[in-house]
């Protein structure tokens, strides 16, 4: 996850907050469990600051220390459980892709942009089996997916600007885009359209559609699509029997969002 810049000279900034929140954010799939040097090299925090850190989380139940090494508690869980009833996504969202998934087989999700990544922020799989596997917390590169090109297209100028800057376009398979100029062309195609669709991009034998969800001002607050195997439905079909339901969704959880008001600011930021 990309860090967001530190405020200037800002009284109200916590930067003890900032350390401890980077620790937690350290553990990921690759890295389960770290010794303390390993901690300290992957938040750029001296030793003697990562171990203040891990030592205050391990007393605060959010992280364990087994032997030399440290790693991840259930307590971290609460963090995204209090959001998901906080802000009521089983109600706006999840109603919408369940029935999608249900129409279409297809695995169905909803996500937000994170920095360089898309964020899951729901998910409903398919009964299928698919390469991918992903749930609430999931977090794949944003030039690799159909969500993540819909969700850059409709930012401001600058948060496109600012990707760009920063982009690892990394090749993922040979259908992955990895050119600046050719993403800038593909993000102009789905502000034109109001859909993206990837095929292999990802892995071999994915394809997808995603299309925006807006907030009342017009605002795109998060993406939602449908997934599934090359194997059983072409990228041409997929787009042209599921645009239709996900646009249908899209324009109900917009509804939604204005009875949740909260959960529309807490996704525009």
């Amino acid at each position: 996850m990309a860090r967001q810049p530190k405020p200037d000279k800002d009284p109200e900034y916590l930067s003890t907050l900032e350390r401890g929140l980077s620790v937690l954010r350290a553990f990921d799939q690759d890295h389960p469990e770290m010794q303390l040097s390993e901690v300290a090299a992957a938040t750029n925090l001296s030793p003697a600051v990562a171990r203040r850190c891990l030592n205050t989380l391990v007393h605060l139940g959010y992280v364990a220390r087994y032997g030399r090494r440290f790693l991840l508690r259930p307590e971290v869980l609460v963090f995204g459980s209090a959001y998901v009833s906080s802000m009521n996504l089983e109600t706006v969202a999840l109603p919408h892709l369940q029935y999608l998934r249900d129409e279409t087989g297809d695995s169905s999700s909803m996500a937000v942009l994170s920095g360089q990544d898309i964020l899951y922020i729901a998910h409903v799989s398919t009964t299928r089996h698919i390469r991918l596997t992903a749930s609430v917390g999931t977090r794949f590169p944003l030039h690799a997916t159909s969500l993540g090109k819909v969700l850059l297209a409709f930012q401001a100028e600058d948060v496109i600007e600012t990707y760009f800057a920063g982009a690892s376009l990394k090749r993922i398979t040979e259908r992955t885009v990895t050119s600046a100029d050719a993403l800038r062309a593909r993000l102009a195609a789905v502000r034109a359209t109001g859909y993206d669709s990837a095929l292999d991009e990802l892995d071999y034998g994915i394809v997808s559609v995603a299309v925006p969800v807006f907030d009342r001002e017009r605002r795109i607050t998060s993406a939602i699509n449908c997934s599934t195997s090359t194997t059983r439905i072409s990228q041409d079909e997929l787009v042209r029997t599921r645009l239709p339901l996900l646009q249908q969704a899209a324009r109900e959880i917009q509804a939604a969002l204005q009875k949740h008001p909260y959960l529309a600011h807490s996704l525009t930021g």
